[in-house]
C-alpha cells in the first residue's frame, strides 16, 4: 500500500486499541504486582523492581533491530509476533515460583513490549503517513493513553477477586485474543521498504551514519534517553509513593488511574491548541512540566495540611506533561534529524534508552529509605530531567541553523 498524506481512522483506532491493551496490562500493571510478587517471593524492593528495569533493558537493546524490521516492510509480523510473545510471558508468569523465573519472565515480557509499544506504532505511522505523522500520533495515542485509568482499577479488582496468578492469565488472553489479531489484520499492505522514501529516485536517505554522528541526533538522543528515563521510573513505584505520602487507599488506586486521563487530556489540548503557537516552544514548555511536578512531589511534605493537595498538583503536572511529552519524544527524531530513517535512528537509541529506563526505576528502589522515603531518587529524577530539557533546547537552535532545503527538512 502505497504512503498517503493523511491518516486512515480505522487504523489509528484499531491501534489505539492495542496500544491500550499492551501499556495497561503490562507497564502499570506492575506497580500493582510488586508488593504481593514481593510477600510470595521473598523479595527485596530493590531485587522486585530489577525485574522492571530487565524488561526495560530487553526493549530497549531490541530497539534497534525492530526499527529496521519496520523500515524494511516488516511491521505486521513484528507486531503479530510481540503480541505473542507478550502473552506467553504473561501467562508464564502466573506459574513462577522463584526470583530467577520472575526476572526471566520480565525478560521475555519487555522483548514482546520492544515490538508492540509506541516507538514501533509510531514508526508505523510515520512510514504510512509522512505529511500528517503528528497528528496522527497525537490521534493514536489518545485511547493508549487511558491505559493507567482503564487497567489500574481492573487488573486490582482481577487481583483482589481472583489473585496475582489467575489475574495475570486473563490478562494474557487479552494480548492472545485481541492484540495479536488486530496487529495481523491492520498492519497488511506495509509499505516498502524504507516507506515514504523509497519512491523519490533523486531524494536516497542520507547515510544513518551521518545522523548519528551529527549534533541534533545526539542531543535529541540525550533528551529522550534521560526524559524516557524519569518517565519510567516513576510508574512502578506510584502506588508506594502516594502511600507514602499519606494518601489514604482509594486514593492509591484512583490518583494513578487518574494519570491516565490526565494524558489524554494533555494529547487533546495539544492537539486543537499546539496550530496557535510555535511547535519548538511547545515541545520546550512540554517537557518542563515533568520536573516542575517533580518539585511540587518534593516540596510537598514540607505543607503539612496542604500535603494532599500538592501530591494532587503533581499528578496533574505529571499527567498532563507526560501525556504530551510522548508526543514531543515520538517526533523529535523526525522534526530535527531526519524523517526517511526515523524507526532505525529511533532504534539506534535503543542501548542508552535501555541502560536509562532500566537504571532508573531500579535507582528509585535501590534510594529508597525507610526514614526518607523516595526523596534522595525523586531530587535524582529531578536533576535528570532539567539536563534533558537543556538538550532538548540546544538541538532545536542547531537544527534550525543546519535545516537543509527540500521535503525532508527537519521541523
Amino acid at each position: 500500500m502505497p504512503h498517503t498524506s493523511r491518516n486512515d481512522p480505522h487504523l489509528i483506532g484499531w491501534l489505539s486499541l492495542a496500544q491500550l491493551i499492551s501499556w495497561g496490562s503490562v507497564f502499570y500493571t506492575f506497580a500493582l504486582l510488586l508488593e504481593p510478587v514481593e510477600r510470595e517471593l521473598g523479595l527485596s524492593r530493590a531485587q522486585s523492581s530489577l525485574g522492571f528495569s530487565l524488561a526495560l533493558l530487553a526493549e530497549g537493546l531490541l530497539a534497534y533491530p525492530v526499527g529496521r524490521l519496520i523500515d524494511r516492510g516488516h511491521e505486521r509480523a513484528v507486531m503479530t509476533g510481540g503480541s505473542l510473545l507478550v502473552a506467553l510471558c504473561l501467562a508464564l508468569h502466573s506459574t513462577i515460583s522463584s526470583m530467577a523465573g520472575f526476572y526471566a519472565v520480565w525478560l521475555g515480557l519487555g522483548v514482546g513490549l520492544a515490538a508492540t509499544l509506541y516507538p514501533p506504532v509510531f514508526a508505523v505511522v510515520i512510514r504510512r503517513f509522512p505529511n500528517d505523522f503528528r497528528r496522527a500520533i497525537i490521534t493514536i495515542t489518545f485511547l493508549g493513553g487511558l491505559a493507567s485509568t482503564v487497567f489500574i482499577p481492573l487488573s486490582a479488582w482481577l487481583i483482589h477477586a481472583f489473585g496475582w496468578r489467575h489475574a495475570l492469565l486473563v490478562l494474557a488472553a487479552l494480548h492472545l485474543l485481541v492484540c495479536a489479531p488486530l496487529h495481523a489484520l491492520v498492519l497488511r499492505h506495509a509499505p516498502a521498504g524504507h516507506g515514504h522514501a523509497a519512491h523519490h529516485e533523486t531524494s536516497r536517505p542520507s547515510p544513518i551514519k551521518h545522523h548519528l554522528l551529527s549534533a541534533p541526533f545526539l542531543l535529541v538522543g540525550l533528551f529522550i534517553v534521560l526524559l524516557m528515563g524519569v518517565t519510567a521510573a516513576l510508574p512502578a513505584h506510584m502506588v508506594s509513593l502516594l502511600r507514602e505520602n499519606g494518601l489514604s487507599e482509594a486514593w492509591v488506586i484512583a490518583v494513578p488511574a487518574a494519570i491516565g486521563v490526565l494524558q489524554v487530556l494533555g494529547r487533546v489540548l495539544l492537539y486543537f491548541f499546539e496550530h496557535h503557537m510555535d511547535l519548538h516552544l511547545a515541545n520546550r514548555l512540554i517537557s518542563g512540566l515533568i520536573p516542575l511536578g517533580l518539585l511540587v512531589l518534593l516540596m510537598a511534605p514540607r505543607f503539612g495540611s496542604a500535603q494532599v493537595a500538592l501530591v494532587l498538583l503533581f499528578v496533574l503536572l505529571y499527567g498532563m506533561g507526560n501525556g504530551m511529552l510522548t508526543i514531543v519524544k515520538g517526533t523529535a527524531v523526525a522534526e530535527y534529524v531526519d524523517r526517511t530513517q526515523v524507526a532505525s535512528l529511533n532504534g539506534a537509541l535503543g542501548v542508552p534508552m535501555a541502560l536509562g529506563r532500566a537504571a532508573t526505576p531500579w535507582l528509585l528502589g535501590l534510594l529508597w529509605h525507610p526514614a526518607g522515603g523516595y526523596d534522595a531518587g525523586l531530587w535524582l529524577m529531578l536533576g535528570l530531567s532539567l539536563v534533558g530539557m537543556a538538550a532538548l533546547a540546544r538541538a532545536q537552535q542547531l537544527a534550525r541553523q543546519r535545516r537543509p532545503a527540500g521535503p525532508h527538512a527537519p521541523g
